[in-house]
Parts: structure tokens; sequence; C-alpha cells
């Protein structure tokens, strides 16, 4: 089941895609796709439901995070061998955990805004874990059990404010627009092995990074049992769980965002995003 909210920004309602692709609004059954709706007895009602007998949705109307209140935006770094290479560092033995504001949370086709500045804005297609319930002490044979879901993350990072200006990285991840994720929550039923998904980004046409993520260092099970024995994990949380190579950062010379480019990138089944980089007002 793909699960998405779709209207104005602050304005979304509850939709979903059905099997032939049509947009079909979920608000007579739902108030709303957040952590309140993404208990295993929630999404097996919705899943019941005749999908095409729901009010197909008119027009191509903006798509909007597919999970509202969004409690954590918790991300995983270096988590690609390839990765950690790239960039000259040395493999983790142990999750590296940063988090990302979430203010910087965005639509998946929303613009994508270059901060005040900013002369190193890059890319990181990822894919995204959304929590469906509490998970706390969890073991990782029993972790994906509490996973709701995946999507397609985009993990937008400033490299100068991360790295250069003394403190972590969070101030280089976390500035409004950094965090675009959707277009649609992909249930878990729907995704048996998160660890063979093929994933890719573009700017402005050109394929930058194309990667899998049986590349992972440590898989999606892992990192929410590793997780939950130094934070609970709550229903609606999302995770980023790293990045293959071909960022900016990485390239030969380096290459970052600028105002007036378009940058492209999906995870297998989950979709795909399309931005237009602005700069800020």
């Amino acid at each position: 089941m793909k699960l998405l909210r779709y209207g104005v920004r602050g304005q979304e309602q509850a939709g979903l895609l059905d099997a032939d692709g049509v947009l079909r609004d979920l608000s007579g059954h739902i108030d709303d796709i957040d952590g309140t709706s993404l208990d295993d007895s929630t999404l097996a009602r919705l899943c019941a439901l005749d999908h095409t007998a729901l009010p197909q949705v008119s027009g191509t109307p903006r798509l909007g995070p597919p999970v509202a209140g969004v409690g954590k935006f918790v991300c995983i770094g270096l988590n690609y061998s390839d990765h950690a290479e790239e960039t000259g560092n040395p493999i983790p033995s142990e999750p590296i955990v940063f988090m990302k504001a979430t203010s910087a949370i965005n639509g998946p086709n929303d613009p994508i805004v270059i901060p005040r500045n900013s002369n190193k804005t890059d890319w990181e297609v990822e894919l995204g874990v959304v929590i469906g319930r509490e998970a706390r002490y969890v073991s990782e044979a029993d972790a994906l059990d509490h996973v709701a879901g995946y999507c397609t993350a985009h993990d937008v990072s400033e490299r100068y404010f991360q790295l250069e200006t003394g403190g972590n990285w969070t101030k280089g991840k976390s500035c409004d627009t950094f965090g675009p994720f959707g277009p649609w929550l992909v249930t878990r039923d729907e995704v048996p092995d998160p660890q063979n998904l093929s994933m890719w980004l573009d700017v402005d046409g050109h394929r930058y990074q194309n990667g899998t993520t049986g590349k992972m260092i440590f898989g999606v099970a892992y990192i929410v049992h590793y997780l939950s024995q130094i934070m609970s994990l709550q229903p609606g949380d999302l995770i980023a769980t790293g990045t293959p190579p071909g960022v900016g950062m990485g390239q030969k010379p380096q290459i970052y965002l600028h105002a007036g480019q378009r940058v492209r990138l999906g995870v297998e089944g989950l979709g795909e995003q399309e931005a237009e980089t602005i700069d800020a007002e």
C-alpha cells in the first residue's frame, strides 16, 4: 500500500496511490497519516478497503511529506563503505548517528532552498524508514516488526556548514527544505527485503549516484535495533539510512548545487522525487 498526503502546504489530506497508479482520497477513513495511524491494525484496515471505490483525486495536486508530525528525524552517516571511501573517512565500526531538524522536512517535489552563505550544498539519495510501533531495546530479529514502511529520502547537506564551521553535523543538515521525503510511504509488506533496493540520483539529467541498499554497512534491522538501545523510537519517527557514493563532495573536482538546477532521485519501488533548487529570499 502506498500512502501519501496531498494538497497545499500545511493543509494536506490523507490519500493513497491505488494499484493502477490513481490517486485516491482517504480522508473519509482516516484523519491524517501520522504516528497515530501507522500501527499494524490501522494499516490492515486501510489495506482491506476497496481502493477503487475511494474518491479519485482530480488533477495533479502537490504531494506533501507522506507522514505528518514526525517527532524525530534520525540519520545514519557514512553507512556505505564506498561512500566512506570517497569522502576519505574510515569505515565506521558502529553506526554514526546524527539528527536532522524536523523543520527541514519538505515535500518530495517542493523546491530545495540554497541557504544564505552556502557554497557547498550537496545531494544524498537515501532509503527512509518510518517507525510504526514504539521500539525500545528491541532485538535485531524483531526490529523490522516495528517499521511501518519505507520511502525515498533526500538528505540535502551543506558541507561548509557541516564540516568547516566547528561543532557537529546537525547544522549542515538542518537548513529549511533539506529533508524531502516521499512521494509516498510504502508499507513494509510491499518491501520484503529492504537490503535489495536500487537507488539513484541525477542533477540536470546527469547520473551521479547509482547504488543499492545491499551495500549498507549496517542494515535496516540493525539500525532500528541499535537506535532503540540509546533512544526510544516512536510511531512516525523517520530514519535516513545513509547514501551510496556519488555525492558532490566526492567528485573530482567537487561539484555543488546552485539555484536553477533540477534534482531527480528515486529508490526502487518507493517512487521518485524531482525538485528545483532556488536561492533563499
